[in-house]
Formats: structure tokens, C-alpha cells, sequence
């Protein structure tokens, strides 16, 4: 259960400002922000669950749809869903429960063509919901939208965009050999077969 959940619902230009440091975007202001996003760091967490928990509640009961009806919100609902979900119930089953809904909202809207009214830099987070999911044809997708992203004018500097294609390409290998993402098993009360639990115990497994 989500903690000290605040009573109000945040705007999307909260989540933004929250997550990418500044919105308007601000490349000064992103790269303070960008090594709390994949890291583990309990103080962040906590005030992640303080400020947002409510919107994160409303988001998973679909709540916050509307978001979604421009590029804006499209892209602050797949942050509180796939990213937020993550940092709030950082290692509990509950950190994937927004999963299914993001990959369905990030589809939506790359079909529309929101992920192109993205900056570069916060496009990752319209692609990640494809990353996360235990699906061969998601992971493909993924990889062919981080290679775009890659290429795409402003893309700088181009080793973080080096970076996070090479992540898709991990991602996509594991999908690949076992169907799903081992590292996910205890969380989630699967048992782990052989091939995943040598996997498991080879130092860096897992994200």
C-alpha cells in the first residue's frame, strides 16, 4: 500500500518538472535529475511516494486517461505509471501493476505520433513501457524505436543515446532466451529454472 499518500492530484506539468527536473525542458536541469531515474535511492523514493502517491493510485485505477490527449500528458501518465510504479514499490509485485496500462497508453500514442511532439531526452520514457514488457514483439519494437531515437536530430549527447539502445538490445536478448525477465522472478513468486537461476548468479544480471 502506497504511504503517506498526499490528498491532491498533481498536474502533468508536475510529474515532468518532478522527473526531468525542469518543463519546459532544460538540459542543465535534466542532467541533475538523470542518475535518480534508474538508480536506487530510498530518500527519493520516499518523497516520490509523498508528493505523488495519490496521482499514482488515480493513474492505476485509469483515473488520469484524459491525461493522454496531448503529448504532454501522454508523456506524464507513462512516467507516474511505468517509472513512478517502480520507485514506489521498489522491489514488490506492485512495482509492475502498472505495466500492462503504460504499454497500452505508450502504443496509443506512438500511433499517433505524440512520441515525435517528445525532446529526445524524455522520449526514452515513451519507448521504456515497450522495454519492460516479457513480449519478443514489444522488445523488437523497442529496439527499432530506440535505433530511431538514436539517429533523430538532437539526440545529444550521443552516448547517452548510444547507452539506452544498448539497454533495448540487452533487454531484447533476455526476452529472447527465456521469455521473460528472471531478475523479476522472486518479486513476483515464480520459480526460477535452472538456466535462469546460473543466469541470476552471474555478477550485473538483471536491471
Amino acid at each position: 500500500m502506497l504511504t503517506r499518500m498526499t490528498e491532491s492530484i498533481a498536474t502533468p506539468q508536475d510529474v515532468l518538472a518532478f522527473w526531468l527536473g525542469a518543463w519546459p525542458i532544460d538540459q542543465s536541469a535534466m542532467q541533475r535529475v538523470q542518475a535518480q531515474w534508474f538508480s536506487k535511492n530510498d530518500a527519493f523514493d520516499a518523497e516520490l511516494r509523498q508528493r505523488f502517491g495519490a496521482t499514482l493510485a488515480a493513474a492505476r485505477a485509469g483515473r488520469l486517461d484524459d491525461w493522454a490527449r496531448d503529448a504532454d500528458g501522454w508523456l506524464a501518465l507513462l512516467i507516474v505509471l511505468d517509472q513512478f510504479s517502480r520507485n514506489a514499490f521498489r522491489g514488490q509485485p506492485e512495482g509492475f501493476a502498472g505495466d500492462a496500462q503504460a504499454l497500452a497508453i505508450a502504443q496509443a500514442g506512438i500511433a499517433r505520433g505524440d512520441d515525435q511532439r517528445v525532446p529526445p531526452m524524455a522520449r526514452i520514457f515513451c519507448y521504456l513501457p515497450l522495454e519492460h514488457a516479457e513480449d519478443a514483439a514489444m522488445q523488437a519494437r523497442s529496439v527499432a524505436l530506440f535505433t530511431a531515437l538514436r539517429d533523430a536530430p538532437g539526440a545529444e549527447p550521443k552516448a547517452f543515446f548510444d547507452g539506452t539502445l544498448d539497454y533495448a538490445h540487452k533487454h531484447q536478448d533476455v526476452i529472447t532466451r527465456f521469455g521473460r525477465f528472471p531478475h523479476r522472478n522472486a518479486i513476483l513468486a515464480r520459480a526460477s529454472t535452472a538456466e535462469e537461476q546460473a543466469y541470476l548468479a552471474q555478477p550485473g544480471a538483471g536491471f
